[in-house]
C-alpha cells in the first residue's frame, strides 16, 4: 500500500490538473503567470523595448507599441524550437496521441493541435508551461454559450451546422479517448493519466483556434514547397485583429528548414500607444464568432447562406412582380446550364450566398439570369463567367436585369423575416445589459441583419439606375 501511496504522489508531482487553476486571477490558467517576454528573451527570441502588454487596448488584451515605430521594424522573433506544433504522426512525441489524432476530422485541425497542447499542459515539466500558463481560463466561443444565447443567435446554418457539429463532436471525441485510454499505463498515457472531459477538450480546441497561425512547417510535401502546419506563436498570438493591419508576420529562413524564425514586422508606421494588429484574414462573422469569439462590425466579408430552393425563387419572383416564373420548371436547356452551375444535377451544392465582396453569389446572379430569360440565343451570347458577374451590366437586357435584382431584394426580404427579432428591438435589448455571451449573439445577429438590409440597398440603388436607362431608351 506504501508503494501504490508513493507511485501516486511521484506521478502527481508531474502533472498539472485539468481543473481552473487560477483562484485570485480568473482571467489566465495561473495566478501568477511568469513573464512571457523574458521567457522568449531567454530562449533566444527578440521582443522589441517598445512592444508591450496591455490590458486594455480597443480589442481587450493585446499588444501595443509604447512609442513610434518605422515601417519594416522587427517587433518579434521567435527561434524554431518556441513554437507549438503537430506537424505529423512521425513528429509527435505519442504514439497514443497519433492515434487519436487520426480520429480528428481535417475541418476541425484546431483539435490536432490542441491534443498536443492538452498533452503539455498536462506535464508539469513542459517547455511551453510559461507561454500555456498565460493562456485564457476561458473562451468566449459558442460552443461554451449557454444554451439560450446559442438560440438567440438567430441563424440556422451557424447554430445547426457549426455549433451543434462541434458539440457533438466534443461530447462523442470523450467518449472514444476515454475507451482508447482506458486500459493504457499511467508512464505511456498522453496525458499522464488524467482524465479529459468535453470541457477539457472544448478550451484546448478553443485554444487553438483563437491563436494559432498556419504557417509553413518543416515537413516538405510533393513538389518540395513546405506544408502548411498549425502553431502557437507565443506572445505573437496576442495581436489583435483588423483589416487594415499595421504588422505581418513573415518566416525567415536561416540556413536550414529546421532553422525557421517566426517573426512580426511593422507593415506601416506604428504611432505611439496603438495596438499591434494582424489580419486574420477575410472571414465572414461566422468564422471570427466560431474559431475565434468576436464579431466585426461592419464586416466587408460577411454573408448569409441560403438554400437554392425552386419553389422558394418561383414566390420571391411572384412577389418582385414577375409574371410567370419558370424556376420549378426550367426548360431542358435551362437546366442544363443550371447543372454547369452544380445546382442541379445528380449532387448538387445547393448552398448559396448573399453578401460579402460579390453581393451576390456568381452562381446564384447566373441562375436568376438564365432562368428569367426565356431565350436561349441572348444566353448563348454569353458565357457563364459574364453570367455570374455583378459588374457585367445587364448581359441578357435591362428588363431582365431589373427582375433578377428584385428576386434578389425578394430573397433578403424572406431572409429578414426569418429572423424574429428587429435591429432595433436588439439594440434595445443591449442597451438594457446582458451577459458577454449574450452581447454576441446579439451583435451578431445584428451584423447578419445589417449586412442583408445593406445588399437590399445596393440592389435597390440599381435597380433606379436600370429603370433610368429603359425609360430613357423608350423614349
Amino acid at each position: 500500500m506504501a508503494t501504490s501511496k508513493l507511485a501516486i504522489t511521484s506521478l502527481a508531482s508531474h502533472i498539472r490538473p485539468f481543473t481552473c487553476l487560477a483562484a485570485s486571477q480568473p482571467s489566465r490558467l495561473a495566478p501568477h503567470p511568469p513573464d512571457l517576454v523574458r521567457w522568449i528573451k531567454r530562449e533566444g527570441g527578440f521582443v522589441h523595448h517598445a512592444v508591450n502588454l496591455s490590458q486594455d487596448t480597443p480589442f481587450g488584451i493585446g499588444l501595443i507599441s509604447t512609442e513610434q515605430i518605422p515601417q519594416g521594424t522587427d517587433l518579434i522573433s521567435l527561434p524554431p524550437h518556441v513554437p507549438l506544433r503537430f506537424e505529423s504522426d512521425e513528429t509527435t512525441p505519442s504514439p497514443l496521441l497519433a492515434a487519436l489524432s487520426r480520429r480528428v476530422p481535417d475541418e476541425l485541425w484546431a483539435m490536432k493541435l490542441g491534443l498536443r497542447l492538452l498533452q503539455e499542459r498536462a506535464n508539469a515539466d513542459s517547455f511551453w508551461w510559461p507561454y500555456i500558463s498565460n493562456l485564457p481560463e476561458t473562451y468566449t466561443v459558442p460552443i461554451f454559450f449557454p444554451g439560450e444565447d446559442i438560440k438567440n443567435l438567430q441563424y440556422a446554418p451557424l447554430l445547426h451546422q457549426q455549433v451543434n457539429k462541434r458539440c457533438r463532436f466534443l461530447l462523442d471525441f470523450e467518449r472514444e479517448i476515454r475507451e482508447t485510454l482506458e486500459d493504457v499505463k499511467a508512464s505511456d498515457h498522453p496525458f499522464s493519466g488524467q482524465d479529459v472531459n468535453a470541457s477539457a477538450l472544448g478550451w484546448t480546441m478553443s485554444a487553438v483556434s483563437t491563436r494559432a497561425f498556419r504557417l509553413h512547417g518543416n515537413r516538405k510535401v510533393r513538389g518540395g514547397s513546405s506544408d502548411h502546419v498549425p502553431m502557437m506563436l507565443p506572445l505573437i498570438d496576442m495581436c489583435n485583429h483588423s483589416f487594415t493591419p499595421n504588422v505581418k508576420i513573415i518566416q525567415e529562413q536561416d540556413g536550414s528548414d529546421s532553422n525557421t524564425l517566426v517573426k512580426v514586422v511593422a507593415e506601416t508606421d506604428v504611432k505611439e500607444n496603438d495596438p499591434l494588429l494582424l489580419n486574420y484574414g477575410c472571414l465572414s462573422n461566422d468564422f471570427f464568432l466560431l474559431d475565434y469569439g468576436f464579431v466585426v462590425e461592419s464586416n466587408p466579408y460577411d454573408t448569409i447562406e441560403l438554400k437554392y430552393d425552386e419553389g422558394l425563387l418561383d414566390a420571391a419572383s411572384m412577389a418582385a412582380g414577375v409574371a410567370s416564373p419558370k424556376f420549378s420548371s426550367p426548360a431542358p436547356w435551362q437546366h442544363q446550364l443550371l447543372s454547369q452551375l452544380n445546382l442541379a444535377g445528380k449532387m448538387p451544392d445547393l448552398k448559396v450566398a448573399i453578401g460579402g465582396q460579390e453581393i451576390v453569389e456568381g452562381r446564384l446572379l447566373a441562375a436568376i439570369r438564365i432562368l428569367l430569360s426565356g431565350e436561349l440565343v441572348e444566353v448563348e451570347k454569353h458565357d457563364l463567367d459574364t453570367l455570374k458577374s455583378l459588374s457585367s451590366t445587364a448581359p441578357l437586357g435591362i428588363s431582365n436585369e431589373i427582375a433578377t435584382f428584385r428576386t434578389v431584394i425578394a430573397l433578403c426580404v424572406i431572409a429578414l423575416s426569418h429572423f424574429p427579432t428587429k435591429i432595433m428591438e436588439d439594440e434595445a435589448i443591449l442597451k438594457q445589459g446582458v451577459s458577454e455571451t449574450a452581447e454576441l449573439s446579439i451583435k451578431y445577429r445584428i451584423q447578419k441583419k445589417s449586412m442583408i438590409i445593406d445588399v437590399m440597398k445596393d440592389l435597390t440603388r440599381r435597380v433606379k439606375l436600370l429603370s433610368a436607362q429603359e425609360t430613357t431608351s423608350a423614349s
